[in-house]
């Protein structure tokens, strides 16, 4: 049975419904969600799971400043120890989405080229513009089966 991590910040509430959808999507597809606010995640959750979907809002256009924190954290606690995590990523947006998802995915990256604890990206980024539509809430569940099914 698949084990995953969501790590996400939510200051409005969006983000936070997107997270719930890819947990319960997750856990429909059999897997063990362990769903942390990023106030409430450490680096070491990431070895605890087998893969780690990520969920920021999008602000000025960049992921979120406690996303970025647990990643610096994460950076300086994890980066040295050998493991590879398939990750994907979801943001909310009222504009920006893409340069949100492009920073997970260009933190990630940098880990994969200077660190030994790797992420391997899985799938594009789910992306609600503002409250997320049940279309989208929709994409964030089939987001977590498809994690789980890996």
């Amino acid at each position: 049975m698949k084990k995953l991590l969501v790590v996400y910040y939510s200051r409005t509430g969006n983000t936070a419904q997107m997270a719930k959808a890819v947990g319960e999507g997750a856990e429909s597809a059999g897997a063990i969600v362990k769903m942390k606010k990023v106030t409430e995640a450490t680096p070491e959750d990431l070895f605890d799971c087998d893969a780690v979907i990520f969920g920021t809002p999008t602000n000025f256009g960049q992921l979120a400043g406690l996303i970025k924190e647990f990643f610096d954290q994460a950076w300086l606690t994890v980066g040295d120890k050998k493991a590879s995590k398939p990750y994907a990523a979801f943001t909310s947006a009222g504009s920006g989405a893409t340069n949100a998802l492009e920073g997970v995915d260009g933190i990630c990256d940098a880990f994969n080229r200077m660190k030994q604890f790797k992420f391997i990206k899985v799938c594009n980024g789910v992306v609600a513009t503002k409250k997320p539509s049940a279309e989208v809430l929709s994409q964030c569940s089939k987001l977590g089966k498809r994690m789980a099914q890996l």
